[in-house]
């Protein structure tokens, strides 16, 4: 299917539309989670920067756990059924050297949608995750595809 719709993902943010479209986001330590549903073939996808909403401030979707969730009744609320849904999962790297290494945001990260699918009994169907290269993905919503490449080079350790 040539689907004409276009839309680039924040950090921070979610996505869901039953009309097809091809999202594009880049992720370093950040990761997204894709969510389709296989029966109705619409699909949604987040991108969330840190693991853990500390219960202060706003329970933004640049939090894994909240964004999961709003992602998930987004789906919802447009007619999915969770018996209906599969997940993929991209990011979670270690592109800051020192900094993130000593915070493994992007292993945390990785930890938090596993373990939320995990509970929330959606099969994780595919997944690119870690390593040290940031990603570029294009997830197309009418079919579940995920389209992505690597960028920049490996560090030299």
């Amino acid at each position: 299917m040539d689907v004409q719709n276009t839309f680039y993902l924040l950090p921070g943010a979610l996505f869901v539309k039953r009309e097809p479209y091809m999202v594009t986001t880049v992720l370093g330590s950040c990761v997204a989670l894709c969510l389709y549903d296989k029966i109705l073939m619409y699909g949604g996808i987040n991108h969330f920067m840190l693991p853990y909403w500390s219960g202060s401030g706003l329970a933004s979707p640049k939090y894994g756990d909240i964004a999961i969730k709003k992602l998930f009744s987004e789906m919802i609320n447009i007619g999915s059924k969770k018996s209906n849904l599969v997940a993929k999962l991209f990011g979670g790297a270690s592109v800051l050297d020192n900094f993130e290494s000593s915070l493994q945001v992007g292993k945390r990260n990785i930890e938090v949608a596993k373990e939320m699918l995990e509970s929330m009994h959606i099969p994780l169907v595919s997944q690119n995750l870690g390593g040290n290269l940031g990603r570029k993905i294009i997830y197309s919503t009418v079919n579940g595809a995920v389209y992505h490449k690597f960028l920049g080079s490996e560090k030299s350790k």
